[in-house]
């Protein structure tokens, strides 16, 4: 299958602008995925359809929210979704994408060695040394995670990399509501609050999607 041609047809289908030459780096960067994960079982995901839509187009959906972000962390970011993409969307964007799986951060440093990126930092390790780094001094506009551990866990492990006016961005699926009320008690505790819920669908299988935006409550 073509892969820029799907990308292309799908993100027309979604209401995605991307330019040629975007869409021709997003489909070397899922060509390389295919590649790797003969070897490297990366994904589950091998239908190029669904991983345009279930691995490309979703982690798109984070594009609009990107406005003012200047270094982003995503955190359990296997393969590099929605790092690698948002990177190619938004290349001056400084990332640090961070998994506890070695052989999906060695994919990740493939890719932008391929992709030339520049303030790219793909690292092995947990998220709860993350502050310790020298690579992450100074904090984060925006933290990332996709289908990533519950939302408690989540924000404990992204407020000390966060800046005083970043945002949590959770992506999440239909369950993300049930999610957020379900943890009510620990976000007021930890002076969270949900600044935004965006619900949308994927174009293909029109699965649902949700996306969580946190950030500090500021006492007036």
């Amino acid at each position: 299958m073509d892969l820029v041609a799907e990308i292309k047809r799908q993100a027309e289908l979604f209401g995605l602008v991307i330019g040629d030459d975007d869409t021709g780096r997003l489909g070397l960067l899922l060509q390389e995925m295919l590649r790797w994960n003969k070897t490297y079982n990366l994904t589950a995901i091998t239908d190029p359809v669904e991983v345009v839509e279930k691995h490309l187009v979703d982690s798109l959906t984070l594009l609009p929210l990107l406005d003012g972000v200047n270094d982003l962390l995503d955190i359990g970011s296997g393969a590099g979704f929605p790092s690698l993409p948002l990177k190619i969307m938004r290349p001056d964007i400084g990332v640090v994408s961070v998994d506890s799986v070695g052989k999906k951060i060695g994919f990740q440093k493939h890719a932008a060695r391929k992709l030339r990126f520049e303030r790219f930092v793909a690292w092995h390790g947990r998220a709860e040394e993350l502050p310790t780094q020298s690579f992450a001094a100074g904090g984060f506009d925006a933290v990332v995670a996709r289908a990533f551990s519950a939302l408690p866990k989540l924000v404990e492990l992204a407020l000390p990399c966060l800046r005083p006016n970043g945002r949590i961005l959770a992506m999440k699926g239909p369950e993300g509501e049930r999610e957020l009320s379900e943890a009510a008690p620990y976000l007021e505790q930890s002076e969270v609050e949900c600044l935004d819920r965006i619900e949308l669908a994927l174009p293909i299988s029109k699965a649902g999607r949700q996306i969580l935006v946190l950030g500090r409550k500021h006492k007036i």
